[in-house]
């Protein structure tokens, strides 16, 4: 049995900037755990109330956490502490968005079929995942942004039919807010990095012992590959390694995120006017403000469907998102390996799907600041809410059919150049005194890629 590492030098790997973005995502991981380590030092993982007395004159003589005493403390006192804070908030971000475009790039170029359906699942494991590790490294500082967030999850649970308190009770350890930090520390420190590094070397092997995908062109089949020696393409990553590190660092130096010493400490009976979730968890946000508030009882006990819709629809949307390519394979019939990954005008029903999809996650996403815009375009927010949840209903199918004719269009345009050749611009006149213009043939790597 060939392993999948074997002659790994004398393997070429195909050079297209669209392969470069699962790289990304783990050279941000590395800075991620980098900087996690550091602030793991100076950070304590307790809900014990002390009373303020550092440098920020603001909070001085107020109650909080340790938690979050300790995060003001390696953010004004540790040299270096708020740029440690602050790469690690960068850096994830980095990452959830590299995962994301890798995402879609497997999704828009076929990259998933045989016998690459498993990777799919292990890359949107990965972000499912980044998502968890996300939502309990935002909830750690215990300030009153993350008891917001806090809050809306407890809400969540509650809502769900006959077992919500229990669930509450056992993520929360008790009644809200409980001592969540103990259960969501060991969670973003140790298991959920573990599950990810595991999910990034099941990637590699998996595309290591798979040929390597590659897009169409010259000289390219379903039986070869076409790139650069794995030398050339190590000396590249060690590139783009420096490249992901550089423009973290610049981030974290330049652009605050997360100032927790605005908010204060968490108060399950205050919220934060003006601050919502992570831009990769608004959607989640933004389906609670659109769905309608039907309530029913049933057996003597409320059941809301303002909260178990948007979770039942979020999760039906991400289980779709990962059972895809069975789908596809389904009612395709297409059962065959492939090496070359597809132009997306050259499926037009797929890209209008995936279209569809961004849509529909967009419209969500946008909900999630629907009060924010209200007040910068002098709106009212039912106004806003409600063409929301229209366009959520009419956007995804709309978007689908014009995707679908704008790729049908461009493989007209496609075969109108492979047949009557580019046009030059040149007007020539015939014997006969009539016009036409002049037209060059079409270049093959033009008309391939």
């Amino acid at each position: 049995m060939r392993r999948p590492w074997s002659n790994l030098r004398a393997r070429v790997f195909p050079d297209h900037w669209s392969l470069l973005f699962g790289q990304i995502a783990f050279y941000s991981f590395i800075v991620v755990v980098l900087s996690g380590v550091v602030l793991m030092v100076y950070y304590e993982p307790s809900v014990d109330h002390v009373v303020y007395d550092g440098p920020y004159a603001p909070l001085h003589g107020v109650p909080m956490s340790r938690a979050l005493e300790s995060t003001l403390r390696i953010t004004f006192e540790v040299r270096g502490g708020l740029l440690m804070r602050q790469l690690h908030h960068w850096a994830t971000l980095i990452m959830v968005a590299a995962i994301t475009l890798h995402l879609l790039r497997l999704f828009f170029t076929a990259g998933f079929r045989r016998p690459r359906r498993l990777n799919w699942l292990v890359v949107f494991g990965l972000l499912v995942v980044t998502l968890g590790a996300g939502l309990t490294g935002t909830s750690l500082p215990d300030d009153m942004a993350s008891g917001t967030s806090l809050a809306v999850l407890d809400g969540v649970l509650q809502a769900t039919p006959f077992i919500g308190s229990g669930l509450s009770a056992l993520l929360f350890g008790g009644d809200f807010p409980g001592d969540v930090i103990s259960r969501f520390y060991p969670l973003h420190v140790i298991i959920l990095p573990v599950v990810i590094l595991v999910l990034f070397v099941l990637g590699a092997v998996l595309a290591l012992r798979n040929k390597p995908a590659q897009f169409a062109g010259p000289g390219r089949t379903e039986g070869n590959v076409v790139g650069r020696p794995a030398a050339v393409a190590a000396v590249k990553s060690v590139g783009l390694f420096c490249f992901v590190v550089g423009v973290a660092i610049l981030m974290a130096a330049t652009a605050t995120i997360n100032p927790v010493w605005l908010f204060g400490p968490a108060d399950p009976a205050d919220t934060s006017a003006g601050v919502g979730p992570a831009w990769y968890l608004a959607f989640l946000d933004g389906s609670l403000r659109l769905a309608p508030g039907w309530e029913v009882v049933w057996w003597g006990k409320t059941i809301s469907f303002a909260v178990l819709l948007p979770v039942a629809v979020c999760t039906l949307f991400l289980l779709l998102v990962a059972v895809y390519p069975f789908i596809e394979e389904r009612l395709t019939g297409d059962h065959k390996d492939h090496h070359l990954l597809e132009r997306p005008r050259n499926n037009p029903t797929r890209t209008g799907i995936g279209v569809a999809g961004i849509t529909f996650y967009g419209t969500l996403w946008a909900a999630a600041g629907a009060d924010t815009m209200a007040v910068q375009f002098h709106l009212s927010v039912n106004t806003l809410l409600r063409m929301f949840q229209i366009l959520l209903v009419l956007g995804p199918p709309v978007a689908l059919l014009i995707t679908r004719r704008i790729c049908l269009g461009l493989q007209q345009r496609d075969t109108e150049i492979a047949t009557h050749g580019i046009e030059t611009g040149r007007i020539i006149r015939l014997p006969d005194g009539g016009y036409v213009e002049q037209h060059r043939p079409a270049d093959r790597q033009l008309t391939s890629r």
